[in-house]
């Protein structure tokens, strides 16, 4: 049931002009809070990074079955931090868009990012504000694949593991 009125408001605002209109402070603030995102898991800072989403954030990976939960997220990621590993992903360029809705309190973007190990991947969701500033509701990375080689990589996708029979 939630998926017919997500669709509807993200068309709604897509057909809105006002998206473009979005005040200057808040797309800063909210740069600014996708930017130390990146920092904080280069760093790693842990803490600062989780600090960044809400407590009901979702973070969703490029692996298929890597849907988390913030605590389910911060349980996967808390041991690579505390050991001094993080990791990198410079943002090319960046969309933010504040929803047309009367509290102007929901943003969605999108982001090109590089990473050494990766190339060139993407960075989506979703913030809201809070009384803490901006935060992060939602956050999905993926893999940019160039049209020409996609059937070839849903053919790899799609494949049976290793010594498992089709």
């Amino acid at each position: 049931m939630r998926f017919p009125t997500l669709c509807l408001v993200v068309s709604m605002a897509a057909a809105s002009p006002v998206l473009a209109q979005a005040p200057a402070d808040d797309v800063a603030a909210i740069n600014t809070t996708l930017d130390q995102l990146h920092q904080f898991a280069s760093r790693p800072d842990g803490d600062a990074y989780f600090g960044l989403f809400t407590p009901s954030a979702r973070f969703i990976g490029t692996d298929a079955t890597e849907r988390w939960s913030l605590a389910q997220f911060r349980a996967y990621a808390m041991p690579y931090f505390s050991q001094g590993k993080g990791w990198t992903y410079h943002p090319r360029e960046r969309v933010v868009s504040i929803l047309p809705i009367d509290c102007r309190c929901v943003a969605s973007f999108d982001e090109r990012l590089d990473n050494a190990a990766y190339g060139e991947t993407r960075g989506s969701g979703v913030l809201v504000r809070t009384a803490d500033g901006w935060k992060i509701d939602q956050y999905v990375l993926s893999f940019a694949v160039p049209n020409d080689v996609a059937k070839a990589v849903v053919a790899v996708i799609a494949a049976p593991p290793a010594g498992e029979a089709p």
